[in-house]
């Protein structure tokens, strides 16, 4: 409990100390809602930028087969979800759990584990400097 409650202070902390963080309206992608919550150039990573995002995925909600050409770490807030890499056996996450996925990862599966509760989690992608936090991979 006391590790959730550190990150959980981190990313408001980080949150607070923008000025005027980039607040988007949440968007809805396939039944799922994606807020950008922060969005800060790395100035000693040339190119690069942090992006932090929250999304919610409804009951039985998924993510279609995708990339992040990005360091993209993900910490679970409220209810299970199910995520695989390409490569990687699937995980269930529950409240207070942690998913990486690398540049290079294909991200096969991305899925709320229930079909009655929404899932909510925070992602931070430190990705390329205006490039899209997702493409789909066919």
């Amino acid at each position: 409990m006391h590790m959730k409650m550190h990150v959980m202070s981190a990313v408001v902390g980080m949150a607070a100390l923008t000025a005027s963080p980039a607040m988007a309206a949440p968007a809805s992608h396939d039944g799922k809602d994606v807020s950008e919550i922060l969005v800060k150039e790395l100035s000693d990573l040339p190119g690069k930028e942090g992006l932090m995002l929250t999304v919610t995925y409804p009951p039985g909600g998924a993510d279609e087969v995708h990339r992040h050409d990005a360091h993209a770490f993900v910490y679970l807030l409220e209810g299970s979800i199910v995520m695989q890499v390409k490569g990687s056996p699937p995980v269930t996450l529950k409240p207070g759990q942690t998913f990486y996925e690398g540049p290079s990862d294909i991200h096969l599966v991305g899925r709320n584990a229930s079909s009655t509760k929404p899932a909510k989690f925070v992602v931070f992608l430190v990705k390329d400097k205006g490039a899209p936090a997702v493409k789909p991979v066919k």
